[in-house]
């Protein structure tokens, strides 16, 4: 598939199809490592195209991995507040870029960010059950009541939650790893509160297969390459 050579500068450099005109008619994009002035050109995948000799992306659609640190909002629109789109570096923005799901503001760890929508909407509906990994540090270790009810669907304010995976993975049991299906608010705090334990810190590790990049410190961020896009959405059979 290919693409008027402007309209992908717009998209890309989230500026408008005016101004992506004017950067072509002042000689700053080469493509395919020539000089192109012409908006209407067609390109595609398999074309270099670099604006003041740096490359930039071609995809229709990006898939950033992000490292959130706490204190940020995971959103594309703050209202003043900065949000995990904030922290994309300028060479990665883009227009229409969201996290795909969200993440307490105290909440670190893996972030998707994206553009399409489509894939957004299927990854976090439950339908699909694309497993989400975290880490939770607790004020108290877990025992078996607290297993026992993760997994076998538990009851919170009147609402059966879909099964989900708890296993201690610290000598003293207060850190563990938690795998949940759905994504309701505040959904794992509210699942140790039941049992009278506080969450001190949450990280997410993973989303379905695909783990936390860990050359990732918090606010960086990559892209996630198509054979990751895969691990994401495999099917699991159990959790």
């Amino acid at each position: 598939m290919t693409e008027r050579l402007d309209k992908i500068l717009s998209r890309q450099l989230n500026i408008t199809r005016a101004r992506a005109k004017e950067v072509l008619r002042s000689g700053r994009v080469a493509v395919n490592d020539v000089t192109q002035q012409d908006g209407s050109t067609k390109c595609g995948d398999a074309d270099a195209i670099s604006v003041d000799g740096k490359l930039i992306t071609v995809a229709r659609y990006v898939y950033i991995m992000m490292n959130k640190p706490a204190g940020v909002i995971s959103a594309s629109d703050g209202k003043g507040e900065k949000t995990v789109v904030d922290l994309v570096p300028d060479n990665m923005q883009r227009r229409g870029l969201f996290p795909a799901g969200r993440l307490d503001r105290d909440t670190t760890g893996f972030v998707l960010i994206t553009d399409d929508g489509e894939f957004a909407h299927n990854i976090l509906s439950p339908v699909h059950h694309i497993p989400k990994t975290y880490i939770a540090t607790l004020d108290k270790p877990v025992d078996d009541g607290m297993i026992a009810d993760f997994e076998g669907g538990m009851t919170l304010n009147g609402r059966v939650l879909l099964e989900a995976g708890l296993e201690p993975v610290s000598h003293d049991g207060t850190v563990a790893r938690v795998v949940l299906r759905q994504g309701l608010y505040h959904q794992v705090k509210r699942m140790f509160a039941k049992h009278g334990a506080t969450v001190l810190q949450l990280h997410r590790t993973a989303m379905g297969g695909l783990e936390l990049d860990d050359g990732l410190l918090p606010g960086e961020c990559r892209y996630i390459t198509a054979d990751e896009i895969g691990q994401i959405t495999k099917k699991f059979d159990s959790i």
